[in-house]
């Protein structure tokens, strides 16, 4: 087990800008849902982001290509729109909009876009890691190229049905990249009343898959480690397991004050924010100032602004295609 912490040469300005881009989309995309069209009254049912944990989806899927598949989870807005998934077409998704990813059949994140080689997720979060598994079996049937991202979060890998994934993946030597969102609590769940061992990592050993701890709050760190486990599965050497630990800087959801969580765990993660992280490091290294990051922040708000528009402009869906699209 490694744990990535050294600057590789392969982690440029580009790279870097095109990181904040998305880091800071996938926050502001969330914010206006939870704090505004949420509270607004405008989205029914659950709401639940990822704020804070942008880095885990952002620096891995930016690693994703053509062939690969992503199997995000509530979490994970930011591999969705790695992959390209508009902005407009997810607060569609999220108003009930006949133009969302589900035609208005859900509002929130259970949607994927199988053109784009987005699988939705199971509610249930540990039963879409087996799902991810059989993605990648196919695949490994029909010759295709390509590596599977598994994204869950800590609650997950205390599950029956992921112990087994994780298994058949390893036995069958299947490409995939499971990616621990360790963000401290299965809904309010503390790790320490979970789990008796120091890290989710440690239980790779057991199924003979190599794995990783990264710093879940540091897209470079994430991107480093992804790297590697990418380049272990698309050789055909199997599986590989990254925990990425981080917090989760709201609850559960929106309904959810997450006044089982210590206001101090709060403040001290509040200081490793992805964002600032990520625009510390560019700064020490002379790519961006100060300004370029307004510039950048007024461009994304502009964005969120017109897709929040055309969301709102776009009709519900027809109620005569109610059954379209259900199995009988």
């Amino acid at each position: 087990m490694t744990t990535a912490t050294t600057v590789a040469p392969e982690v440029t300005r580009e790279l870097c800008q095109r990181l904040l881009y998305y880091l800071e989309l996938m926050r502001e995309i969330e914010n206006r849902i939870e704090l505004k069209l949420y509270r607004q009254g405008k989205i029914l049912g659950g709401c639940y982001t990822g704020r804070g944990q942008e880095a885990i989806p952002v620096g891995s899927a930016i690693l994703a290509g053509p062939e690969d598949w992503l199997c995000p989870t509530h979490r994970d807005m930011g591999a969705f729109l790695v992959r390209g998934m508009e902005p407009r077409r997810i607060f569609a998704q999220y108003l009930g909009r006949a133009a969302g990813p589900t035609r208005g059949r859900d509002g929130n994140m259970h949607m994927g876009d199988l053109g784009l080689h987005l699988l939705p997720i199971i509610s249930s979060i540990g039963a879409s890691v087996p799902v991810a598994g059989g993605l990648a079996l196919a695949m490994k049937y029909r010759g295709q190229p390509g590596v599977v991202f598994s994204y869950f979060g800590d609650g997950a890998a205390s599950r029956g049905d992921w112990h087994e994934a994780l298994n058949f993946a390893a036995v069958q030597k299947l490409p995939v990249v499971y990616l621990c969102n360790n963000n401290q609590y299965a809904y309010s769940t503390p790790l320490e009343k979970q789990m008796a061992i120091a890290h989710i990592a440690d239980r790779a050993a057991g199924y003979g898959i190599p794995a990783a701890i990264a710093d879940g709050n540091d897209v470079i760190a994430v991107y480093q480690a992804s790297r590697r486990a990418v380049a272990h599965a698309r050789a055909g050497r199997g599986p590989f397991l990254i925990e990425c630990k981080t917090f989760r800087m709201t609850g559960h959801s929106a309904h959810d004050g997450a006044e089982y969580v210590p206001r101090a765990l709060f403040e001290e993660w509040s200081k490793k924010d992805p964002i600032l992280m990520l625009q510390k490091h560019m700064v020490e290294r002379g790519w961006s100032t100060e300004v370029d990051f307004k510039k950048l922040h007024a461009k994304i708000l502009a964005e969120i602004e017109e897709a929040v528009a055309w969301a709102e402009a776009s009709p519900l869906p027809d109620p005569a295609t109610l059954l379209d699209g259900v199995y009988e």
